[in-house]
């Protein structure tokens, strides 16, 4: 019977890297914005393509709680074929992204595929991400004008800043109508 209190092995820490990352992608596109947080150190820093750069974790979580935080955007993010090495305290990471972005009301969507190259750090807390960022290998963007019959309903997976109020007005909305 394995030590549960042995100390991890590389094995241990690439899966712990890995749900991570998975954690990541899941958050960002769920838009769960303290979760997606904790998935970074402080003092992260971030390169998304050539004109996305943030120095920490605060202002990498803003923009995308700003920029991503609504129903109007929509997005898919698809890591696999993962290269993790651990080093001690510190690892790499390249993984292979597929993503979309969907944004219905300006009739607009991108795909494409890039390599995330990462670098995490073993904290108190467990594997954080402490640089992240990718270089695409192509992006498409496609007018959702071109296509007439492009419908999107967004499903109870993703948490919308008005969820929560819009489905307790309902409820109240219908328990009025019965009485």
């Amino acid at each position: 019977m394995p030590d549960r209190d042995a100390t991890p092995t590389a094995a241990d820490d690439i899966a712990a890297i890995t749900r991570l990352k998975y954690r990541y992608l899941r958050t960002l596109d769920t838009k769960r914005w303290d979760e997606f947080a904790e998935t970074l150190t402080p003092d992260v820093t971030g390169t998304y393509g050539a004109s996305l750069e943030f120095e920490n974790r605060d202002t990498l979580v803003d923009f995308m709680r700003s920029s991503l935080g609504t129903d109007v955007i929509i997005t898919e993010h698809h890591a696999g074929h993962p290269e993790i090495d651990v080093d001690g305290d510190t690892a790499t990471g390249r993984w292979y992204l597929q993503d979309r972005v969907i944004a219905a009301s300006m009739n607009f969507m991108l795909f494409g595929a890039a390599f995330y190259d990462d670098t995490y750090r073993r904290t108190s807390e467990g594997w954080r991400i402490c640089r992240t960022g990718y270089q695409r290998t192509y992006e498409a963007t496609l007018s959702l004008a071109d296509v007439p019959s492009f419908s999107l309903s967004t499903g109870p997976a993703i948490l919308l800043p008005d969820a929560a109020a819009a489905s307790t007005e309902s409820t109240a909305s219908v328990v009025a109508d019965q009485e």
